[in-house]
């Protein structure tokens, strides 16, 4: 019987598209392949009795050209190296698909995990910017475009979506830097989104 969970807290991503990223409305990425990192920092969270409050994760995604719904992509998913072997276990269950919920959808997508590892992951959510630095692994920082009398400029309701129900924020990247399991990218300018979310089993 699956277990019983819900986490809720703030998402960003930021890619090599070009802002706002076309994938989101089912088109095609801007230069063909995509290369994605998606950040996310729990404030709340169970999994069963297992507490998930504060901990971190992250997932690295290199989709082939074409449209990200059409191909399959290779990831790897890094845990937070704060949490125990029981948190871990949760969040790499939860983050996978494993446990249903609307992650669960995504999974079909993926052709290859290229690996699951735990991680020091440094999460910073400051006005307009968010921030992630993975050791040497990654460091993201992106920052939310204005938008009309000072608002946040937003998406509301793409086809396509890490975090559906959330207005996401546009927002471009100061710098984008990975590097792991062979891969390696470096860009800034690009597109990024940022938003709370909130994703609970069926």
């Amino acid at each position: 019987m699956p277990n019983s969970w819900k986490i809720a807290g703030s998402y960003f991503e930021s890619c090599n598209c070009d802002v706002a990223c076309p994938c989101i409305f089912l088109s095609p990425p801007t230069s063909g392949d995509c290369t994605l990192l998606v950040a996310w920092h729990i404030e709340q969270g169970r999994f069963g009795q297992i507490d998930l409050d504060g901990l971190n994760v992250v997932l690295a995604v290199h989709s082939p050209a074409g449209h990200m719904l059409e191909v399959k992509w290779k990831v790897a998913l890094y845990v937070d190296e704060r949490a125990n072997q029981d948190q871990r276990d949760a969040l790499t269950q939860i983050f996978s698909g494993q446990e249903g919920g609307h992650l669960a959808c995504l999974a079909p997508l993926i052709g290859e995990v290229l690996g699951v590892k735990a991680a020091p992951i440094e999460y910073r959510s400051e006005g307009k910017r968010r921030s992630v630095r993975m050791g040497d692994i990654a460091d993201v920082e992106i920052e939310g475009l204005p938008g009309q009398d000072g608002g946040d400029a937003t998406i509301v309701g793409p086809p396509f979506t890490v975090v559906p129900g959330f207005p996401a924020v546009v927002a471009k990247s100061e710098r984008v830097r990975f590097s792991d399991y062979g891969l390696k990218w470096e860009l800034s300018n690009k597109n990024g989104f940022f938003s709370q979310f909130a994703y609970q089993s069926a």
